[in-house]
């Protein structure tokens, strides 16, 4: 089901989270090709901060032109993530793509940290796109098998040893390097099936709730781009070649570049020259 001007046509996503910003944003993207998409969400009400739940995220995905598949569950949850693998399968026929976009953040300290909140970030972040990539990779290889160019993509940094990241914010530092050593690791162990594994990061702040709500409220987010720029980031690596293209932490704005989109104003949140707030990690 291959069509040249819409590399994901039939392809299947599976992603973690998803019923909002940046991993809303990756999956109508590929949605707009006639891919079909997984979501395991928690957010199966409306939030009283948060827009978005899995149904409104799947009616929008439906309208960009793809299928969506709806998991409420949990990805700290083994068997709910197992089952929410296999009915892709079974619906869709297979997986080929992975995202591994659920995540959750906080900055504090070690001494504030409190430990219900280092455990749920290293229980989401880090186990979760570990699960989550494990989980699939049966379905991966025979995606590979099938010559349909299968990805992982993790939202998580390059694995940047400055001191002042750990000691900034040790336990977020940790469950997102985490989540980059899965990267590192799954790369090189999947190599041998032609299965590409990379990550995926921001150069700047990206306008989402977490930071409108977390970060900088609304003056980091005049400074933002929009989650577009990581959306089209992400589709480029994804639909490059899953054999050759593996084991690499991209940087979005890079990623464009090296495809020939220099101009970026259109990502502003806030046209204009002004600086842009940059992300963690870099």
């Amino acid at each position: 089901m291959t069509n040249a001007g819409k590399p994901l046509a039939g392809r299947t996503m599976i992603m973690s989270g998803g019923s909002r910003g940046i991993g809303l944003e990756i999956a109508k993207r590929a949605a707009a090709d006639g891919a079909n998409i997984t979501l395991i969400a928690k957010t199966d009400q409306p939030h009283p901060k948060l827009p978005g739940t899995i149904h409104t995220a799947a009616a929008e995905i439906e309208e960009a032109g793809g299928q969506a598949h709806k998991f409420v569950g949990d990805v700290r949850d083994d068997e709910g993530v197992a089952r929410a693998v296999r009915e892709t399968v079974e619906r869709f026929g297979g997986i080929d793509i992975v995202v591994n976009n659920a995540s959750a953040i906080d900055l504090a300290p070690t001494e504030q940290l409190a430990m219900k909140k280092y455990d749920l970030m290293q229980d989401i972040n880090c186990r979760g796109s570990f699960l989550l990539s494990k989980l699939s990779i049966p379905a991966l290889r025979a995606s590979a098998e099938a010559d349909r160019n299968p990805h992982i993509l993790t939202l998580s940094p390059p694995l940047n040893l400055d001191p002042k990241w750990a000691g900034g914010s040790l336990g977020y530092t940790i469950a997102k390097y985490g989540m980059s050593l899965t990267t590192l690791g799954l790369a090189e162990e999947l190599r041998k099936y032609g299965i590409g594994v990379n990550s995926l990061w921001p150069r700047t702040t990206i306008a989402t709730a977490a930071v409108r709500n977390l970060l900088g409220g609304e003056e980091m987010v005049s400074t933002s781009r929009t989650p577009d720029i990581y959306a089209d980031a992400a589709y480029l690596v994804l639909t490059s070649p899953a054999a050759s293209a593996t084991g690499n932490f991209y940087i979005d704005d890079e990623v464009l570049a090296e495809h020939g989109i220099t101009d970026l104003d259109k990502y502003r949140v806030t046209p204009g020259d002004g600086p842009l707030s940059t992300d963690l990690f870099l």
